[in-house]
């Protein structure tokens, strides 16, 4: 568990989920695994179904959507306390989440909620905890007084996503501050799995429990579209500027798959990074060791970075479809490096062993040539990865403008016209001609900007 709260909210053809779990080895009972991490496909959620309902109105054909579903199997999952807590325990919207930080794509809101697991009565105590059209659903605890030995899970409706939470060594009765991980959908299903031997505590059995005080909901696809852009636009920059240069040329990173195969290995490397419950950000895997690499706008610290969690392969499972791969999830740890003026964190995460399979890039040590083609793996208000940058083609505006510009100070950064959103800050913008990153994306505004990596790589040498 975590602190604060994850996120979720993704876009194949529009905008849609997945639902999520470890991908490297959910076990259950024995040493039976579930999916590998390239190819299961998540069944339709309730953002896609509504999707693919729209698309039924229309003349063109949705694409067919997969039946499968991998069977349940909780994951054990370290316990985080929380430092962000409600001061009220009434129902209701948590009013200091109403507004995202700048530069950070606002995807949900935390709600206070009074929901208790007793250890009165018989067998496995559950609540379950619904928000129709939430794109997913994140628990907060107060209290866990539970008997060593006894475990908790938190599930999607269908039980294909679940993680395990153990209860500690020592019976702890006082309030906590604990995050669950996310879970994607509008259903998080809280149950307690009793396994001690409760003789000779009956007169503790009133005293024990679990409180759930707060839930972090996602926004539907349809709140998603209200929201204002959190993308932040440099210094000097004035009124409302799009960052999306022109029509949107972007495309689900999947359709590069037999097009661009590079690019779309590449994409692989990067990550959604869903912090403090209803915010997003783009991360990415810098060098073969455990590095990660946002901006200094997204979090600073290394209790945001604990509290975050980081979502690898949230792609499209097919060319503009609406069903994805299954993430692998896992916690940030710690703030390695963090600048302000070249926007940059360097952080660490826990269980990296569950990730190195998707693959690092690489700083480009060389500033880029004015016109030297461009793409950018992101994650655009919150969708799953999309690439943006012509599909092996000439690059058209995704391309170098200025590799001189200016961004927190003078020719910090490179300038381009390549399609980026709120959500997109953080992205890796990679050369075409060396498939290494040559800026990390930090502002919007036509021309959109990332402080340069050649900046980056001599600051950043010896930490990675």
């Amino acid at each position: 568990m975590r602190r604060k709260a994850g996120i979720a909210f993704g876009a194949c053809a529009v905008l849609m989920l997945g639902t999520v779990a470890g991908v490297t080895a959910w076990a259950t009972g024995g040493d039976r695994t579930v999916g590998t991490w390239h190819e299961p496909v998540i069944a339709r959620t309730p953002v896609s179904a509504e999707l693919a309902q729209q698309a039924a109105t229309q003349p063109a054909t949705a694409p067919s959507v997969a039946a499968g579903r991998a069977p349940a199997t909780p994951v054990p999952t370290p316990t985080r306390p929380s430092t962000s807590r409600s001061e009220s325990g009434h129902h209701g919207r948590v009013e200091s989440a109403e507004a995202a930080a700048d530069g950070r794509q606002r995807v949900g809101e935390l709600l206070h909620v009074d929901r208790i697991l007793g250890y009165l009565g018989k067998g496995p105590q559950r609540e379950t905890f619904r928000y129709p059209g939430a794109s997913y659903v994140k628990l907060h605890f107060g209290r866990m007084a539970m008997l060593p030995g006894d475990y908790l899970t938190v599930s999607n409706a269908d039980g294909t996503e679940a993680y395990r939470y153990d209860a500690p060594g020592v019976l702890e009765t006082g309030s906590v501050d604990k995050w669950a991980m996310s879970v994607t959908g509008d259903t998080a299903v809280l149950e307690m799995h009793r396994t001690a031997d409760v003789l000779g505590v009956g007169n503790l059995l009133g005293t024990l429990g679990v409180d759930v005080d707060q839930v972090a909901r996602g926004f539907s696809r349809t709140e998603q579209a209200r929201q204002p852009e959190g993308q932040l636009t440099r210094p000097g920059a004035t009124g409302r500027e799009e960052s999306v240069c022109g029509a949107d040329t972007s495309a689900d990173a999947v359709c590069y798959r037999s097009a661009d195969p590079v690019a779309y290995t590449k994409s692989k490397a990067i990550a959604r990074l869903l912090i403090n419950g209803t915010e997003l950000c783009t991360s990415w895997r810098v060098g073969p060791n455990n590095r990660m690499l946002t901006n200094n706008h997204c979090f600073t610290t290394t209790a945001e970075a604990y509290d975050s969690e980081v979502w690898f392969n949230y792609q499209c499972a097919t060319c503009g479809g609406y069903d994805v791969f299954r993430p692998t999830k896992v916690w940030g740890s710690k703030v390695v490096s963090t600048d302000h003026v070249y926007d940059y964190t360097l952080f660490s995460v826990d269980d990296f062993g569950a990730v190195q399979k998707f693959g690092y890039l690489t700083l480009d040590t060389t500033r880029p040539a004015t016109g030297q083609e461009l793409y950018v793996p992101q994650h655009p208000a919150g969708e799953p990865t999309r690439i943006a940058g012509s599909l092996g083609e000439k690059a058209g505006n995704c391309s170098v403008a200025d590799p001189n510009y200016t961004g927190y100070a003078a020719g910090s950064d490179v300038s381009y016209y390549c399609d980026t959103e709120g959500g997109s800050s953080g992205s890796p913008v990679l050369s075409r001609a060396t498939n290494k990153v040559v800026a990390l994306h930090h502002f919007g505004g036509c021309p959109n900007s990332g402080v340069r990596g050649d900046l980056l790589a001599a600051r950043l040498r010896s930490l990675l």
